[in-house]
């Protein structure tokens, strides 16, 4: 790659600081931005002139003077917009309504205890309890509301010791990926002296014995660079309880490949550490066996070669059992004796026409759980792969959890829907029964709402399907309502139907919902993710275009009503869509989004992402890149849908300088009249661990925004 760098700025340019300017209504108003200062950085990538002039905002609020003032004048200018929004304060009171109910989490049973998460309603963050026996009075153990006044300081990961007397507990701050851990004697409630920094992209794993726990981390980054710096290194530690992190022992790493991600889980039997190691965001393994029983410790390699996905599943004595796409592209489960070198597969449940998503293992059964058409179906089987039943679920839905021990009778599951909050399930494994263990009231009836799922045709034939769910009433009468299209569509990630009370909210004003599940996702297994990666992404963006034009061929949504959003990759996607069909979307919510496609690889997670996107510095996957990344291909001169970008000072995921540039790129650009505005959250990080006050206020910001552009009505809520 020949690469040519200018960089001209021009005299120190004053951010205007004061209350945003509005002509008129909101709706094609005249809209003055606060000024964002443009440099003329020029860079010549594969005979390609690249300007990037809003480069200056990648560097880290937390460093840098500028940046944060820009911030300062964005997030006034929005909240000053966005509190004009009619119905908005009556938007946000149903959304807190309908949040107050209790959540729970799966109980884990050790040691005769049953743990599990629980939140009140409007409690930030959840709160683990314990219980002896399944039906003994709830004891609060860690409170993580009490930890930070913003309540921005999250409970992120927990584990029990095999004798449930301790508990190992993340720690996450202020949306952070990186983590701290602790440690709690459950009796007691005291934390204990070990501390353990410096851990991402982690489990934490207790060995059987309770003497310590097993972790990976990344070194010590330089100062400064902490939010920003590439994750390169990565080892699998055992820490000893009692004993500082200094001396820590390495049970695994690759110093040969710095590139490679190291994580582990320890066996069901406890005498055998389980590492997989990884270069990217493609679940293709390599998958290495430590004996911690043989003082050498030395590791042997089960599954070479980078080519397949490997899930430990459980183990009888020499007897794994893995769930895999090799030779199974929708995935089957295979047993492996690893006492038995070359370790032939045998086949246990064979690959079938419907998606394997995960399989657990209890009580000598396997329980497997199918995606079909990207909604959750659960079948039983013994150990030799012989059918046992089917799980009954209660309608179209996700369902998961069914994790045991090898003596368990029974297990927990959830199950959920778009009108169905989270519902805690036991099941009896030998009977086959299941019977409601934890189930919230909620402040509306989940029968008043419909959840269908229908086919459309993408632009090259691909049959892709959607979820639709409306008010009853709206669906019998057919009326055209202004519509809700989220999306993914990457990493291999299947989006499946879940509950949300924003969504609720959006839907009691009067308003549509629609999920598609676009290719780049995992909901067909390998080749639907293979379909929209790499030289295959614009099929993704084609796809969800095809779904906007089918809900608005076919009269679900109003002719100026269709709204669109995307998380993170779906951010990129809803970026993408805005610029190749500005005609087609009327109002846009790009979330924490990869917006800048040809740098995204120099930041924290990015260099794992070139799996799904490419790699920037090959002149082919480059060509195709510059080809759709949203931060370089806005339409100056095209009239453009009302957008609302979002993201978090301090996420380091995708680091927010990729919606900064974004944003300021609209911002400069001339698209008509309707606004396009940056929302700049604090301490929330890319997502996981925000407060629920945070959620509310933001889902209340975004959908109030949303809908006055696409004509929902919310000065009638309530009433």
């Amino acid at each position: 790659m020949r690469l040519r760098t200018t960089l001209l700025t021009a005299s120190a340019a004053v951010l205007a600081l004061s209350a945003p300017a509005f002509a008129g209504d909101h709706q094609g108003a005249e809209i003055t931005y606060p000024e964002t200062r443009a440099d003329t950085v020029v860079e010549t990538i594969f005979g390609n002139e690249v300007a990037d002039p809003y480069r200056w905002l990648e560097q880290d609020v937390r460093n840098s003077e500028e940046v944060a003032a820009w911030v300062k004048a964005q997030s006034e200018f929005t909240a000053a917009y966005l509190a004009e929004l009619p119905g908005r304060e009556a938007y946000e009171a149903r959304i807190k309504e309908l949040y107050d109910y209790e959540r729970f989490g799966i109980p884990v049973e050790k040691g005769g205890k049953y743990f599990y998460t629980r939140n009140d309603g409007l409690q930030n963050q959840n709160v683990l309890y314990v219980r002896d026996g399944l039906n003994g009075e709830p004891r609060v153990l860690i409170d993580p509301n009490e930890w930070a006044e913003d309540g921005a300081t999250a409970l992120s990961g927990w584990s029990v010791t095999e004798d449930g007397s301790k508990l190992l507990y993340g720690i996450q701050d202020g949306g952070s990926d990186w983590r701290t851990a602790r440690v709690l004697d459950v009796a007691t409630g005291e934390v204990l002296e070990d501390k353990v920094e410096w851990i991402k992209f982690s489990g934490l794993e207790w060995a059987k014995d309770g003497s310590g726990f097993y972790y990976s981390r990344f070194p010590v980054t330089a100062e400064g660079d902490t939010f920003q710096a590439l994750n390169t290194n990565q080892k699998v530690y055992f820490h000893k309880l009692g004993t500082p992190q200094s001396e820590d022992v390495v049970l695994y790493e690759t110093p040969d490949r710095a590139e490679l991600n190291n994580f582990a889980e320890i066996s069901d039997d406890g005498r055998y550490l389980i590492n997989y190691s990884s270069s990217g965001t493609d679940d293709r393994y390599e998958v290495s066996l430590i004996d911690l029983q043989s003082e050498k410790r030395g590791a042997m390699t089960l599954f070479p070669d980078f080519k397949h996905s490997y899930g430990y599943i459980g183990n009888v004595g020499p007897e794994f059992y893995f769930i895999t796409n090799e030779q199974a592209p929708l995935q089957q489960v295979i047993m492996v004796n690893v006492n038995e070198p070359p370790h032939i597969r045998t086949v246990i449940i064979p690959e079938r026409d419907a998606k394997l998503d995960s399989v657990s293992m209890a009580g000598g059964k396997l329980v497997a759980e199918y995606l079909v058409d990207a909604k959750s179906e659960v079948t039983i089987y013994n150990l030799d792969g012989s059918k046992v039943r089917d799980v009954a679920l209660p309608s179209i839905g996700s369902a998961g959890g069914f994790d045991g021990d090898a003596d368990d009778t029974e297990v927990f599951y959830f199950f959920s829907s778009f009108n169905r909050p989270t519902t805690i399930y036991k099941y009896d494994l030998d009977s086959g029964t299941s019977e409601v263990w934890e189930q919230p009231e909620v402040a509306f009836n989940p029968d008043d709402y419909v959840v269908e799922q229908k086919f459309y045709n993408s632009k090259d034939g691909t049959k892709v399907p959607m979820f639709l769910v409306r008010r009853a009433d709206i669906a019998a009468s057919g009326e055209a309502v202004p519509t809700l299209l989220y999306g993914y569509g990457g990493f291999n990630i299947s989006i499946t139907p879940g509950f949300s009370p924003s969504r609720i909210a959006w839907l009691d004003a009067g308003g549509a919902y629609v999920l598609a599940n676009i290719r780049g996702g995992g909901e067909y297994g390998k080749a639907w993710h293979d379909g929209g990666r790499r030289q295959n992404k614009q099929n993704v963006f084609d796809d969800f275009i095809a779904a906007g034009e089918y809900l608005k061929a076919t009269g679900i949504t109003t002719k100026d009503g269709l709204a669109i959003e995307g998380r993170s990759n779906g951010g990129l996607l809803v970026g993408a869509v805005v610029n190749q069909r500005p005609d087609l979307v009327d109002a846009a919510h790009p979330a924490v989004g990869v917006m800048d496609m040809l740098r995204f690889d120099r930041f924290t997670a990015g260099r794992y992402w070139v799996d799904d996107y490419g790699y920037p510095d090959r002149e082919k996957d480059f060509n195709l890149l510059l080809t759709y990344s949203p931060y370089h291909n806005v339409q100056d001169g095209t009239e453009y849908p009302a957008v609302l970008t979002t993201t978090a000072d301090t996420d380091d995921r995708v680091v927010p300088g990729h919606s900064f540039k974004y944003a300021a790129a609209l911002q400069a650009a001339d698209l008509g009249g309707k606004p396009q505005l940056i929302r700049i959250e604090t301490r929330a990080g890319h997502g996981s661990g925000k407060p629920t006050d945070k959620a509310i206020e933001e889902a209340a910001d975004v959908g109030a925004f949303l809908a006055y552009h696409t004509g929902l009505d919310l000065t009638r809520m309530g009433k």
